[in-house]
This record gives structure tokens, C-alpha cells and sequence, in this order.
């Protein structure tokens, strides 16, 4: 009986491990799909224009209402005094026109009288020169007294509305950015997160390789945060940096977990927590959260780059929400688009019209990917201050929608309609579930790798997100996960350049190839241990048996200058990276090199281990062409069929629908089986189009 009762443990254990990403069903309902909502700044506008902006949003169709994001001023106007009469007829409102409300706490912008009372609350630049109010994210995390102000007003808001029935869910913050901070608060942080870290000073040293250049320390009270802008680039300490990275990214996580603390004590528990980081987040990790439900993001496709084709940059950016789709889905297993941007900015290096139609194929986007929720920021284009040429869902009289808001009532009369169609415990087709595809991503590898490129042409955050362009081309469903994630549910692993690692996860990648995993690693993968030191030994030497070869040397070239690889008989340029492998007997050579002075060397190795392949590939190509032609040959090989989309095509499966967009400058047309049934859009795709069909 005992043995019973530890076993049935075990498995309410695991099981709720493996729930992990179905606690967020409650917050969304499968058969609404999406929900769609919209920022509105009541303290923006005249009182007497409230009631008509409210009933206007519920006529467009929108759901719920995003507020009090950065109304700290308003709600608490002096020190102490509190406020919410105004916050409370915005919500009464919204409650009268059957709209919900995600309520958010206002901890990004603090008022005035901070500033001047609480100097020391804000954070402090490379130069040691302390911010001023006027704009965001200007606070320190760490300080005390801001800790104590912040933790007062969210929990008067949460005592205010945390019963709300209309309150659906709370976003913390406001796109939290990891900022540098080098205030005493912040110094004193860092030094007792280093001794939390290494306990004693001798550990650090070594850690941080602290002999080079008399960088040793005897006390943690020695230790000062590395300052780039002080020491310059090339003094500083990579290994130093790299905690410093930490530090902030850890700071940055607690600050929202202490904040979703106090909510939890006061909210319903059918009301989310959550945050929006934005898209491309190089500072904060999503993943150090606790107490967080899930994670959302901001989407800001266009802001003045050219992107695919002749029409790109009036398209959008395609890998913005291709990757954040998937990248925040890894916290809590759902995430959406909370802040959507509705037509041209005003932060962009130029900032141009969008195509029509652009704004309703981003939230198709989101929405194919399996976001839960699609937001825009904002209602109504404001006519003053920072952000008045920041367009809106409505115009600047506050009444006629712009073409970005006619995407969103376009967007949201057709989520009805699918609504309608929407049938449950649909199972992904076997031609899509025989090409499961992920991609490991860790926000370290960023880091270490950013900080020491030792190439101006190697694009760090684009890299690994390349991968994913690619296996979206080739039509396999692909995750971005962690290395928390169980490897097995997934047939195909890639790990791009993926820099710091330790045995455990070697361990961990040995073991799911052998079960028959196809695991593919790239150039700068395994170069450092987790402290980014290099190894004793040859390149990547830890790896050098799964792949059954060793790493001899590393090249880079100028622009204008190629390097030929070989593979088939077909040729293909590279200037940017590129290494030289010397495999083993038994492994299987894809690739070679084929000019320099290191002609013949493989470029591109595949090894057999258990069940399962490895394939290393050593090198980067002009817009990942080889690179793609291995994948294609990798799915071929393990019997799993692959696609052939054009650059910005992504075709989506859903609920039972299949959703396609296209970002190219060229009309698509899709290869469908007769008896598809199109319920939006057409068969050629044009560009900003979209096409949802089930089979």
C-alpha cells in the first residue's frame, strides 16, 4: 500500500508538471478563439467624452478594455491621497456596454512628486547620472522606497477591483526592459546577488577569471557593477557582464513576482496575471518569472525597414511575430499580443503607410500561431505630447476609425464567424505532426555571443531565428522552448548556436537522439562552459562525440569576400562564419569546403547515434541556404514530407484551421487539396492577404 501511495505521488507530480500549459484554459474558453481588446487613457481625454469613446469601442466589436497602464498621477495626485472615483466610472462603463477590462498597474511612470521627494527611487546611467519623470521605466527596481510605493498603489488597486467580476486580468508594468542601473541601491543588489551566487569572493575570482588584469577582488564589497560606459568596450569583463546580464534579468523577474504577489492576495482566481514584453526583449527573460500566469507581448512590425520585396516596408517586419509568437508561448504554455501596432509610429527611421490590409494580416498572425488575445495600442490617436503622431485605432477627432481600425473590425467580424465553426479536440493532421519541429532558445547565448561577435556581419538575434523562417517554409509546426521542455515530444530539435552549455544538457541531447530524435546543431554551439569560459581542449570539444567530430578551427571573412561550400554538387557562399570539422570514421560527411586554403575539410557532418541523427552544420550561409537544403533533406530522410513556401508566406494549422499570411510583395497561390473549404480569403494570397480553409 505504501508502494501505491508513493507511486500515485509521483504521478500527480509528473501530471502536474505536464498541466503546466493547460492552467491557462480557464482564462481562455477554446471556442472563443481570441479575444480582442484595445488600450484606452480615460486621463487623456475631456470626462465628457467617455461614454461616447466607450459605446464606440463595444460598436466596433471589441471585448475588453486595457486601462490605468500609466495613470500613477491620477490615481494617487500627492503623496498618499488616493483617487479611483474617476477609474471607477471608466469601469462602470465598460460594464454597462458588456465590455471586460484588463486592468494594469501603473509601476512604469511615477509621478512628479517622487522625483522630488524620492530622489533615490530612480535609476542611475553608466555615467552615474540619475534619471528625471518625463518618461518610462526611469525607476530602480532594487530601491527600497520605490519597492514601498509600488507595493502601496497595487494594493489599493487590487483591493478596488480584485473582486471586480469584470476585471478578466491584470498586466504588470509596462514592456519590462532589464535597464541598467548603476544607483547604491543597485550596487548593493548586485554585490548580495554575486555572494548569494558564489559564497565566497574566491569562487568569484574564479568565475570571473579575476587574474587578468589585477582584477582581483578580496571583499564582495570591493565589487562595483561592470561599466561599459566608463571602461570602454574593451576593458571590461566578458564573464562579469554576463552576471551583470543575469543580475538585471533576475532584478527585473522578482520585481514582477513581487508585484503579482500582492495581487494574488486580493484578485479572483479566474482574473490572469500577466505582462507584456516586447517582441524583440534582449533584456528581460520571460522564463525567471514565477508567479506570473503567461507572458504577452508588443508587436511593432513597421517602423521604417525595407523587409521582402518592393512592398516590404509597407508590410511589416515578418519575424516579429513569427518568433514571439512562439518564444513567449514557453511561460505558461499561451500568450497573445497585447499591445498590436494600428498603423504608422512615430519612432520609426521613417514611418510610411501601411499597405492596406497589414494591421488585420498581423493579427491573423498572432492569431495563427495561437495567440489568445490580440490588443492595440491605442483607441484614439493623441493630439498632444510625445506620442501625437503615434496613429490610433481612431483618428485624431476620436470618432472615424483609421484603416488600421477598419483592419480590427474587419479582424473581429470574421473571429465571430470562425467562432461559429469552430469545432472541439481537433488533432493536428499526421502530415503536420510527423515534422514537429523546436527550437532551443536561451536568452544567455544572446548575451555572451552579442558581446563578443568577433564579426561586425554576425546578427545575433536573427540567427537562430532564421531556423524558424526556415521550418515554417518548409510547412513543420515548430516551438520555441527551453531547456526545461521535454525534448521527446518533439521529432526535430535545433539548437542555433547555441554557445553556453554543460553535461547535463549534452547528457540530455545524447539521450533524445538515441530515442530517435533528429537533432541538428549549428556553428558556435558548445564553445563555452556556463560561466563562458572556453574549454581546455579543441572547439566545442564536450560535443565532439554526438557529433562525431571535432571542431579544429574558426574563420570569418570580410563582405566582400566568399567563401564556397559544397554540398551535391551545388555551390554556396559564405563570408560571415564558418568551421573547419574533422570527423570520425563513421560519420557521415554533407558538406565540404571548397576554396581557401583549407579545401576539402567538411563543413557539414551527420552522426548515427542509437535511433536518432545529429547533424552539426559548421558553418553560415548567405541567407541560410545550405542551411535550409539540410533540413529539407533531413525531414525527407525520416519520412516526413516537406513544404516549399516563398520568403514571408506562413501557413498555420489551428483549431482545425489552417491559416495562411504573406508578408512577401508577390501574390501567392496556394496549393490546396479541391475539396478545401475556404472560409476567408482567396486562394492567391495577395500581399497583406490572408487565406483560413479547413480540409
Amino acid at each position: 500500500m505504501k508502494l501505491f501511495l508513493i507511486q500515485l505521488l509521483l504521478l500527480l507530480l509528473f501530471s502536474g508538471i505536464g498541466l503546466k500549459a493547460q492552467d491557462v484554459c480557464p482564462f481562455f474558453p477554446d471556442e472563443e478563439l481570441i479575444s480582442t481588446g484595445i488600450y484606452y487613457y480615460p486621463e487623456h481625454w475631456n470626462e465628457t467624452q467617455w461614454e461616447r469613446d466607450i459605446k464606440n469601442i463595444a460598436d466596433m466589436g471589441f471585448e475588453f478594455v486595457h486601462l490605468a497602464e500609466f495613470a500613477w498621477f491620477k490615481m494617487e495626485p500627492v503623496e498618499g491621497k488616493f483617487d479611483f472615483t474617476w477609474l471607477d466610472r471608466v469601469v462602470d462603463l465598460c460594464a454597462e456596454n458588456n465590455l471586460q477590462v484588463v486592468m494594469c498597474t501603473p509601476s512604469a511612470t511615477t509621478p512628479a512628486w517622487m522625483r522630488i521627494n524620492y530622489p533615490e527611487t530612480f535609476r542611475m546611467d553608466g555615467n552615474y547620472i540619475r534619471g528625471e519623470n518625463g518618461t518610462r521605466g526611469l525607476n530602480s527596481l532594487t530601491n527600497p522606497k520605490y519597492q514601498e510605493f509600488v507595493k502601496t498603489i497595487v494594493t489599493k488597486l487590487a483591493e478596488r477591483y480584485g473582486q471586480n467580476t469584470n476585471v478578466i486580468g491584470w498586466q504588470i508594468d509596462n514592456e519590462p526592459p532589464a535597464l541598467e542601473d548603476y544607483s547604491p541601491s543597485s550596487q548593493e543588489a548586485f554585490r548580495k546577488w554575486l555572494k548569494n551566487k558564489y559564497i565566497t569572493i574566491g569562487a568569484l575570482n574564479s568565475a570571473w577569471g579575476a587574474a587578468f588584469w589585477s582584477q582581483w577582488f578580496n571583499r564582495f564589497d570591493e565589487i562595483i557593477i561592470p561599466n561599459t560606459s566608463l571602461v570602454g568596450w574593451w576593458g571590461n569583463n566578458p564573464h562579469a557582464l554576463l552576471d551583470f546580464k543575469r543580475y538585471l534579468a533576475d532584478t527585473q523577474a522578482e520585481f514582477l513576482d513581487f508585484q503579482a504577489g500582492i495581487l494574488h492576495e486580493h484578485i479572483l482566481d479566474n482574473q490572469y496575471i500577466t505582462t507584456n514584453y516586447t517582441a524583440k526583449c534582449t533584456g528581460s527573460d520571460p522564463r525567471r518569472t514565477t508567479k506570473l500566469d503567461f507572458a504577452t507581448y508588443t508587436a511593432y512590425p513597421n517602423y521604417g525597414s525595407e523587409n521582402i520585396g518592393e512592398l516590404g516596408f509597407r508590410l511589416g517586419d515578418s519575424k516579429v511575430i513569427l518568433f514571439a509568437s512562439e518564444y513567449y508561448k514557453s511561460l505558461g504554455g499561451a500568450t497573445g499580443v497585447m499591445e498590436m501596432q494600428p498603423g504608422p509610429v512615430n519612432w520609426g527611421g521613417y514611418n510610411p503607410l501601411l499597405l492596406p490590409g497589414a494591421v488585420r494580416m498581423w493579427l491573423y498572425h498572432s492569431f495563427a500561431a495561437g495567440g489568445k488575445l490580440a490588443c492595440s495600442y491605442r483607441f484614439r490617436q493623441i493630439n498632444y505630447s510625445s506620442e501625437q503622431y503615434h496613429s490610433g485605432i481612431m483618428e485624431p477627432d476620436g470618432v472615424t476609425p483609421s484603416p488600421g481600425g477598419e483592419d480590427y473590425i474587419k479582424f473581429m467580424k470574421e473571429i465571430k464567424e470562425l467562432r461559429k465553426q469552430y469545432k472541439s479536440n481537433q488533432k493536428m493532421p499526421d502530415e503536420l505532426a510527423n515534422k514537429s519541429t523546436a527550437i532551443l532558445w536561451n536568452l544567455e547565448n544572446y548575451w555572451t555571443i552579442d558581446r563578443q561577435k568577433l564579426t561586425y556581419q554576425w546578427d545575433t538575434w536573427n540567427y537562430p531565428i532564421g531556423f524558424l523562417e526556415i521550418t515554417k517554409s518548409l510547412g513543420a509546426p515548430t516551438e520555441v522552448i527551453s531547456e526545461e521542455t521535454d525534448f521527446s515530444k518533439y521529432k526535430f530539435l535545433i539548437a542555433p548556436a547555441y554557445d553556453l552549455v554543460d553535461s547535463t544538457l549534452i547528457d540530455r541531447w545524447k539521450d533524445y537522439v538515441s530515442n530517435g530524435g533528429h537533432l541538428i546543431l549549428t556553428c558556435r554551439t558548445a564553445t563555452k562552459n556556463r560561466e563562458a569560459r572556453i574549454w581546455e581542449g579543441d572547439w566545442a570539444f564536450p560535443i565532439s562525440k554526438l557529433i562525431g567530430a571535432s571542431v579544429e578551427a574558426k574563420d570569418m571573412l570580410s563582405g566582400n569576400k566568399n567563401g564556397d561550400v559544397l554540398m551535391s554538387d551545388k555551390h554556396y557562399n559564405w563570408n560571415n562564419w564558418a568551421e573547419l570539422l574533422n570527423p570520425e570514421k563513421d560519420t557521415e560527411v554533407h558538406a565540404i569546403h571548397n576554396n581557401q586554403f583549407y579545401k576539402g575539410k567538411a563543413a557539414v557532418v551527420k552522426n548515427k547515434i542509437g535511433k536518432g541523427t545529429v547533424t552539426y552544420i559548421g558553418v553560415s550561409t548567405d541567407g541560410l541556404e545550405l542551411e535550409k537544403d539540410i533540413l529539407k533533406d533531413i525531414y525527407s530522410a525520416s519520412g516526413a514530407s516537406a513544404r516549399d513556401y516563398p520568403k514571408g508566406v506562413y501557413v498555420y494549422w489551428r483549431d482545425g484551421f489552417y491559416i495562411a499570411v504573406n508578408y512577401s510583395s508577390d501574390t501567392y497561390t496556394m496549393d490546396m487539396p479541391e475539396s478545401a473549404k475556404i472560409i476567408v480569403g482567396e486562394r492567391d494570397v495577395k500581399p497583406a492577404g490572408i487565406l483560413v480553409w479547413t480540409e
